[in-house]
């Protein structure tokens, strides 16, 4: 059975779902307050993580910024603001889906699998040797450490979430190469580009604006037409 932490604050929402998974063989803990969320899902360790946005104490968009330099299992928005805005804004704090509460019950259940065997297959153990520690990688300025996941720029540090250098680290260490939103969103997410998902286009811009490349006209991470992304190496020359 596998279990998720369902954050909103209407006990009769709550339950009514609540008892609709958990009749598909699905276990939900409710939490009814955003403040107390992070606690309760630190120590749950759940699944997967469903979030309404208008929460007491600490809304659901904060709630999920705060929760992924922490956790990294999938995060889905669950609210009646149907806003094209606020779907943008909750895939670039790094939520994986921004349903409506006004989405039929199967449809949401079919969604929450989805993302439920994504992240299974995502995460499933393999028999491998052990790992050979990643050494830092220096590009002129430009310096990233994976160990103690550091970035430094121009002497400066950077402050990155923990997704913005797991995307900056797979373009780098592919410098050169031209990376499609499909192997960036399977590396990262475990999961294949549908063509409509714009949450790498985010990151990217995201990243982009972190590390001082122009956003009208990049150089260091640069956009290659109907193909994706490449890390200049030469860029980050001083």
């Amino acid at each position: 059975m596998s279990k998720i932490v369902f954050v909103e604050d209407d006990p009769e929402v709550g339950s009514l779902i609540a008892s609709w998974l958990g009749r598909h063989n699905i276990d939900v803990v409710l939490e009814n307050r955003g403040d107390r969320a992070e606690q309760t899902i630190l120590r749950e360790q759940p699944d997967l993580v469903l979030l309404d946005i208008m929460l007491p104490g600490k809304d659901g968009m904060t709630l999920c910024r705060d929760l992924r330099p922490q956790w990294s299992g999938p995060v889905v928005l669950l609210t009646s603001l149907d806003s094209d805005m606020n779907h943008i804004l909750a895939l670039e704090l790094g939520a994986c889906d921004y349903i409506l509460k006004t989405t039929p019950p199967p449809v949401l259940l079919a969604r929450l699998w989805l993302h439920l065997r994504q992240a299974s297959e995502h995460h499933t153990p393999t028999l491998q040797t052990a790992p050979i520690p990643h050494r830092p990688l220096t590009f002129g300025m430009l310096r990233i450490d994976p160990v103690n996941r550091q970035v430094m720029l121009n002497d400066e540090e950077v402050t990155l979430s923990t997704a913005d250098f797991d995307l900056l680290w797979e373009l780098a260490t592919h410098a050169g190469q031209v990376m499609d939103r499909d192997a960036l969103l399977h590396s990262l997410r475990g999961m294949s580009y549908d063509g409509m998902d714009r949450s790498v286009d985010v990151a990217v811009s995201r990243l982009r604006r972190k590390l001082g490349d122009n956003g009208a006209e990049p150089c260091r991470i640069k956009t290659v037409r109907n193909k994706g992304y490449l890390f200049a190496p030469q860029a980050w020359e001083r």
